[in-house]
């Protein structure tokens, strides 16, 4: 009995850390975490889903002087028909620009929203409103 609690709470931690990637913030990545680990383990599954969710959505938080220096840079919008939301692959007709003196980071202005990406996956990290 205690190896399926024990196996149910590490499942509950996977999925709690894959729920949690998508988000940019500490307080979401614990929201999707509990409610992940809620639906496997119930009430236990969410304590630990929502403390493994925060621990990796603080994680994934951008610098305020990402957002700062991103907000500065004029660049041209581009018009995507397609949804533009965190966690989701920008189109590849989309141009990434770098962004000052942080190279994990790109940004572009899709839509007059500026999104900043992760340049390895395309990914949008946070949308700028």
């Amino acid at each position: 009995m205690r190896n399926r609690f024990a196996v149910s709470l590490i499942a509950t931690s996977l999925m709690a850390s894959g729920a949690a990637f998508a988000q940019s913030t500490t307080v979401e990545g614990a929201a999707n975490g509990a409610h992940a680990g809620g639906d496997v383990a119930r009430p236990i599954g969410a304590m630990v889903g929502g403390t493994v969710g925060a621990a990796v959505g603080a994680g994934l938080e951008i610098p305020n002087a990402v957002i700062t220096s991103v907000e500065g840079e004029r660049a041209p919008s581009v018009v995507v028909h397609e949804r533009v939301v965190v966690g989701e692959p920008l189109p590849a007709e989309v141009e990434l620009r770098p962004v000052p003196r942080y190279t994990e980071y790109r940004y572009a202005v899709v839509n007059d929203r500026r999104v900043i990406v992760d340049p390895r996956t395309r990914r949008v990290v946070k949308i700028i409103d």
